[in-house]
């Protein structure tokens, strides 16, 4: 038996590597274009390492579009938003976990059925209501629409943490009086430290990468760095080496928070699933 957990053990590892190498090849491919010649992004056949390093492609991609505006309204709207969808989140989730009512069962389904939409289908009434509000190209408006899309995936997240903390807790605090704000933030919230962390990054994260909502929501004042970076593809051109090199500055930010948070995001996904 120990053999053939030993021999699973190596094939899981053999296949993580490959799997993680494979992940890896593309990402390495962009970072290696972004350091290369204009000319050399575009040859035939490419290369893979550049013959020469370059910062060509990170001198067009400031020269031509602005890259700090567009990544101060994606660090702003993303933080922001991140920020209220796991206050409200949180809150909403403990309220729903400790009802203890048969109408949680149905919130709790609700609240699936609300992660499980796709943004695109609900991405033009979203638009024609941002633009009654006189929200449109804002901050503001991005900030809503992100804690809104987000927000079901913070509860859901969250709820799988509640209903690992005994009720016993809620109920000895009650005992010595303190409300059931004070519970939530003193007691629960402490031990629910991972599932926050974990749900703050992946949620900040879903903001960051956003495409399709600040596409439509913003124009100049607004724009995020995503959809300014789109501004290279046209149906006339397609300029690679700023796309790489615009691609890489704004990848790296996540990824460094990714290897750094990775700690965090394993014991908050495996915390979860532990039943207290």
């Amino acid at each position: 038996m120990k053999k053939k957990m030993e021999i699973g053990k190596k094939i899981a590892i053999g296949l993580s590597i490959i799997l993680t190498v494979c992940w890896l090849i593309p990402y390495i491919y962009v970072i290696c274009c972004s350091f290369k010649p204009g000319a050399e992004v575009i040859a035939v056949p490419p290369k893979f390492f550049p013959r020469q390093l370059s910062i060509e492609n990170f001198i067009g991609l400031f020269e031509r579009t602005d890259v700090v505006g567009f990544l101060v309204n994606s660090l702003i709207t993303a933080i922001c938003s991140t920020i209220i969808a796991l206050i409200l989140g949180s809150l909403a989730a403990y309220a729903i976990q400790r009802s203890g009512a048969k109408l949680s069962i149905f919130l709790v389904v609700l609240v699936l059925c609300l992660k499980m939409i796709p943004t695109s289908s609900i991405v033009v009434p979203i638009y024609e209501l941002i633009c009654k509000l006189g929200l449109y190209d804002t901050k503001i408006a991005l900030i809503i629409v992100y804690a809104a899309i987000n927000m079901p995936f913070v509860m859901w997240t969250m709820l799988s943490f509640y209903e690992g903390i005994p009720t016993t807790l809620d109920e000895a605090a009650c005992l010595d009086g303190a409300t059931n704000i004070q519970t939530f933030q003193k007691i629960i919230l402490p031990i629910c430290k991972p599932g926050l962390a974990t749900a703050f990054i992946f949620t900040l994260f879903l903001a960051w990468n956003d495409f399709l909502v600040a596409l439509l929501l913003t124009s100049t004042n607004a724009k995020t760095f995503t959809v300014g970076l789109a501004g290279f593809l046209s149906a006339y051109n397609l300029d690679l080496g700023p796309m790489c090199a615009g691609a890489f500055l704004f990848s790296f930010p996540v990824m460094a928070i990714s290897l750094a948070a990775q700690k965090y995001i394993v014991q908050g996904m495996t915390a979860g699933a532990v039943k207290g």
